[in-house]
């Protein structure tokens, strides 16, 4: 350091001058959250009167059809462009196959005509799959060995999403990570005149150990065995890559990573090799360890919440499903995103 002159200190680059105030951090900012970057997911469930807090997921409800229209406009009037609708029928109505997801009077097609009877420009996005229709909690009809047979599954989701677009969905999500789900999806909504509906592939889902109390609250959770045949191992990022690929040649609109926190770096392979509109969930897991980290005092709730929004959008998320998209809305909203 002797050595250095007074000209070189003058020229120095410091980095930290532009971190000096409040408003230059804001001026040269990468990366703003914004609220049209959220869609709120929601658990609708059977019968009336029902707003019941799922005690894994603090601040999350199971809601009923006749609550969901009221739940679904507060939202909106947040500035929230979407919800992600999850049903949860009574066990009575679960069967082998899930039939009860194609309903016309089911949980999800009622819950999509109460939202649309109240809320003006909500774009409501119906999650596509059979783990909580099924008897056994797997994701569609088991053949004789206890497997789900993929194939016959592809059959009946196709009979799904026709039901849902019928219902008025605006986006189908099947999240069930069957070979060949979205050509049998987009496929079945061309047959029923449904062409202009656009399809939110669920295209890299990860067996994570995340999921735990999402299934808590969707009453989906498998009685026998797991999901490690058809979801995603956690250690592979090229397997994620090829299957984003099978899901855009088969013609998905938006391909979605999850978990996202997790993720993150396959977010950012995903957004780079394609392109596509990209969307990240941030899941069950994710969201209840920052609430039971902040109710014990070890974190600030709202800063760890934004912060880990913001570096999901940072690894090129468009989009960000979260159950934090009404407390981080009612943030951006004051301005302190």
């Amino acid at each position: 350091m002797e050595d250095m002159t007074d000209d070189w200190f003058e020229s120095m680059v410091r980095m930290r001058r532009l971190r000096r105030t409040g408003s230059l951090r804001r001026m040269v900012r990468e990366n703003v959250l914004h609220t049209d970057d959220l869609i709120q997911p929601l658990f609708v469930i059977a019968g009336r009167g029902v707003k019941k807090e799922v005690p894994s997921m603090p601040g999350v409800h199971q809601v009923s059809v006749d609550k969901v229209g009221r739940e679904a406009k507060a939202i909106e009037a947040l500035g929230i462009p979407a919800v992600l609708l999850f049903g949860i029928p009574q066990d009575g109505d679960k069967d082998a196959v899930g039939s009860v997801s194609w309903d016309p009077k089911g949980v999800i097609q009622r819950a999509v005509a109460s939202i649309k009877r109240n809320t003006e420009d909500l774009c409501v996005i119906t999650d596509l799959c059979f783990c909580e229709y099924t008897d056994h909690g797997h994701c569609g009809p088991l053949d004789e060995d206890g497997i789900v047979d993929n194939d016959e599954t592809l059959l009946n989701l196709g009979i799904q999403a026709a039901s849902h677009a019928a219902a008025g969905a605006d986006m189908i999500a099947p999240s069930g990570m069957m070979d060949g789900m979205v050509d049998a999806v987009r496929e079945s909504l061309d047959l029923h005149g449904y062409e202009d509906v656009p399809i939110m592939s669920y295209a890299a889902k990860f067996a994570s150990a995340f999921y735990g109390p999402f299934r808590d609250a969707a009453d989906s959770a498998p009685a026998f065995g797991d999901r490690h045949t058809y979801q995603m191992d956690p250690a592979n990022s090229e397997e994620a890559l090829r299957e984003v690929e099978l899901d855009v040649d088969e013609g998905a609109d938006i391909v979605m990573v999850k978990p996202a926190g997790p993720c993150l770096d396959v977010v950012r392979q995903v957004k780079d090799e394609f392109g596509l509109p990209t969307a990240a969930y941030q899941v069950s897991g994710e969201y209840s360890m920052i609430k039971a980290a902040a109710e014990n005092g070890w974190l600030n709730h709202d800063a760890v919440m934004m912060e880990s929004l913001l570096a999901i959008k940072r690894a090129g998320a468009d989009m960000i499903i979260t159950y934090f998209a009404r407390d981080a809305a009612k943030i951006i909203a004051k301005g302190k995103g």
